[in-house]
């Protein structure tokens, strides 16, 4: 198996990034999260401190395709050149490498800048424990504009979570939005309505564990730029259950496969079995939620 460096920065990262794998295995790193395939964390390099992401491919056919389709290595590229072209700030790219072997692409490793300094939304948002009003719709409304900045620029994450999100403060108190994971963004002419229904939905189901009710509709109507008329409040809430019915029913199809757990969504249940006059007072009383 041999590693080749798809980009570096400097020819500094390019000779670092031919033995990268060596940096996840040092005493001085620091994991953020592991799976099966996947191990994320911190390392220092000549007293740098750098973001690294390694992720395997499942087998060597899988390997394969992946070489043909587009690694994460490969992706975190454009995704890097996506939004430096936007003007959006992001972890920088230092190096993406692919570990080949035989033809087949068996893993993506990917260094960024570590970002020191910033936090993911929850600390943030918890700043010295309990959040302060005017703090928390601070943020949302920061948060939010970027979003809607980012869409409105033809762009969007296929993982928009609030742990891909950093914030940075500055010492006068102004907040910096970093967009971390690379390899799932994606361009397109335009974002359409259900695109940018799915990346708020996924937002909203990481945040909504810290997140009261009313602070989620007043992000909702900060990304939307003001509160909507009644209709269109429906119209929006309606379609945004609609999609997250149509998650659902893949999640259950992973289930069913084994693949994947999967949530039970009793509002879209009540909503399938209600009458129009009862699916409206529904989709109210979720507006009043956001999802």
């Amino acid at each position: 198996m041999r590693n080749v460096v798809l980009f570096a920065a400097s020819p500094r990262w390019r000779t670092l990034a031919a033995k990268a794998d060596a940096l996840a295995t040092t005493a001085a790193f620091e994991p953020v999260k592991q799976t099966a395939r996947m191990l994320a964390g911190v390392a220092e390099v000549h007293g740098e401190r750098v973001f690294v992401k390694r992720v395997r491919e499942g087998s060597w056919l899988k390997g394969l395709l992946t070489r043909i389709r587009g690694s994460r290595a490969r992706r975190a590229i454009r995704g890097a050149a996506i939004l430096a072209g936007g003007g959006f700030r992001q972890a920088g790219l230092l190096a993406a490498v692919e570990a080949r072997s035989f033809g087949s692409v068996r893993g993506s490793l990917i260094l960024c800048e570590a970002l020191d300094g910033a936090c993911v939304l929850d600390k943030v948002y918890f700043r010295g424990g309990k959040p302060a009003f005017r703090h928390r719709r601070r943020l949302a409304t920061l948060i939010a504009r970027e979003i809607r900045r980012l869409h409105d620029a033809g762009i969007y994450s296929r993982d928009l979570q609030e742990t891909n999100l950093m914030l940075r403060e500055a010492n006068d108190g102004g907040v910096s939005v970093y967009f971390v994971d690379l390899e799932d963004i994606r361009r397109a002419r335009a974002v359409g309505e259900k695109q940018r229904l799915l990346n708020l939905i996924h937002l909203d189901r990481t945040i909504g564990r810290y997140a009261p009710r009313a602070q989620r509709l007043y992000f909702l109507y900060a990304y939307l730029g003001g509160k909507p008329e009644r209709a269109e409040a429906r119209r929006i809430v309606a379609r945004a259950l609609s999609i997250r019915a149509a998650q659902e029913r893949r999640a259950r199809g992973r289930r069913r496969s084994g693949d994947a757990p999967v949530r039970s969504d009793t509002t879209q249940n009540e909503l399938s079995a209600a009458g129009a006059g009862e699916q409206a007072q529904l989709i109210d009383r979720n507006h009043a939620s956001w999802l």
